[in-house]
Order: structure tokens, then sequence, then C-alpha cells
């Protein structure tokens, strides 16, 4: 292996240890609590070896959302592809947008809620953000009928990420939530 070889691997395994450890505190005490002075602190580098990897909170942060459109582009498309029938598969991928955002609140925060240097619906977003709505838009293509399906998976979407945001904030109690993703479904994909 060559010294640059072995210099690349050292300097993604940094990023990726940055990128984990921000993910953690965030998640662990809010994204208040990151900064780069305790992010040096916790991975046992100096802060000046963190701004040789990001510009600063916002670039990592924006790391973080990277990494979350990817898993949440994966836990979409294994709830998409599982069920035959649209109207269940749609179902199934607003259950798991939903939990996705239940469960992991401060990686949803970045990737939806807070500001982040991300270009979103352009054709430059990072493939990992075209791939979430991707599978969006293929749970809603079957059913688009006449609609645009890009407009109507936008508006899916925010259906979707209103519920998750409303009742993370305690804006909409989450006892109603199953019946609220039921509604939502049934006007998107209805019985046939």
């Amino acid at each position: 292996m060559s010294i640059q070889t072995r210099r690349e691997r050292e300097r993604a395994e940094r990023e990726r240890l940055i990128v984990t450890a921000a993910r953690e505190l965030a998640e662990n005490e809010g994204w208040d609590a990151v900064t780069t002075r305790r992010l040096a602190a916790e991975i046992e580098y100096s802060q000046p070896v963190l701004y040789s990897h990001f510009k600063g909170k916002g670039a990592i942060m924006a790391a973080v959302a990277v990494r979350g459109f990817d898993e949440l582009a994966r836990e979409l498309r294994a709830a998409r592809t599982a069920p035959a029938d649209p109207g269940e598969a749609l179902a199934a991928v607003g259950a798991a947008y939903t939990d996705f955002g239940e469960r992991r609140p401060a990686l949803y925060d970045a990737m939806f809620t807070h500001l982040v240097d991300l270009p979103f619906a352009t054709p430059e977003a990072p493939p990992a953000l075209r791939d979430a709505f991707g599978e969006l838009r293929e749970a809603i293509l079957p059913l688009a009928g006449d609609d645009d399906p890009g407009i109507l998976t936008e508006t899916f979407w925010g259906g979707l990420h209103g519920l998750v945001t409303l009742m993370r904030s305690g804006r909409l109690p989450r006892a109603g939530h199953d019946r609220r993703l039921s509604l939502l479904i049934r006007h998107f994909a209805p019985a046939r």
C-alpha cells in the first residue's frame, strides 16, 4: 500500500469519526451541544484537524444529513419493495418515513429542519438526497394517474414531514398518529 493510499484511508476514517461523533452527540444532547471544541475533545483530535475536514459546524451537519438521507433511502426502498400492492407499498413507505423521523430526531432535524448548505431539488443535489426522494416518487408513481408524479411526491412528502414535525413538537398528540397517517395514505392511494 502506498503512503498516499494510507493517508487517504486515514483521512476518510477521521472524517467518518467526526461525522459519527457529531451525530451521536446531537442525538444525546441536541445540536446546540455540537461544537467544534466539543467534537475535538470527543474524538481526541485538535480543532485544526476538524477544520482540515470541515469548514465548521454547518458543514459537519450537512455531512451528517447526507449520511442520513442514505439511511432513509435504504429504509424507504425496503418498505416500498416488500408489498406487491401499490397502496400497501405507499402505506409501508409512509410508516417507514414517519418512524425514521421519530427514531432519529436529531438526524431528521439535520436533514429537514436545520439550515444546511446542501442543494435540494436540483441536479446538483447529492445522490443520497435524490435517492431518498426517488424512493418516495417510486411509491407514488403507480398511483399518480394523470397527476404530475413529481408534484404529487412533493405533496405526499410535505404531508409526511408535517405529521412528523407536528407530532415531535407536541402540537399533534402521538395517540392519533396512526389514524392521521392512514388518512393521508387513503387520499394518495384510494381503495380500488
